[in-house]
């Protein structure tokens, strides 16, 4: 069972995603319907950490073992979606695959759940191009911080 409830008020959703840079490149997915881009991770379960959740969405979605390397971003998001109102709280861990990954193309691809999750790698320099969330993302994926970053985005 998901961290996720749902109240007058509000959904509250705790998620975790991967940020997983190479060649200049992040990867990024949304969902074959939707046109906003966020990166790869999803929900955490009941009575799961938030790394090993991560580990199990990658594996999950691509089929790939991912190593952690460190927490880099906390964020507290605000916002509506389908005409509801969402508290988001997100663990952003940066990552890299244990194995070669084979799938580094700038060519979007399906993950091995199918067709529901576009994939792709999308040059950092090119962020701004893109309808990427949270928004506060862009900046910080260009810019790599030593300490953890908070934000807060309403």
């Amino acid at each position: 069972m998901d961290v996720v409830f749902q109240t007058e008020q509000a959904v509250f959703n705790y998620r975790v995603a991967g940020i997983w840079i190479e060649n200049g490149h992040v990867l990024l997915h949304r969902d074959v319907n939707e046109s906003n881009w966020s990166l790869p991770g999803g929900r955490v379960s009941i009575a799961e950490d938030s790394q090993s959740s991560l580990r199990r969405e990658f594996r999950e979605e691509l089929g790939i073992d991912i190593q952690i390397d460190r927490m880099s971003l906390v964020i507290e998001n605000f916002f509506e979606y389908r005409e509801r109102d969402f508290h988001e709280i997100g663990f952003y861990y940066d990552v890299t695959a244990k194995k070669n990954f084979a799938s580094f193309d700038e060519k979007p691809f399906y993950g091995i759940e199918g067709e529901r999750l576009i994939f792709q790698w999308i040059p950092l320099e090119g962020l701004d191009q893109v309808d990427l969330h949270p928004v506060c993302l862009r900046a910080s994926l260009q810019k790599s911080q030593p300490h953890i970053q908070h934000f807060v985005v309403k």
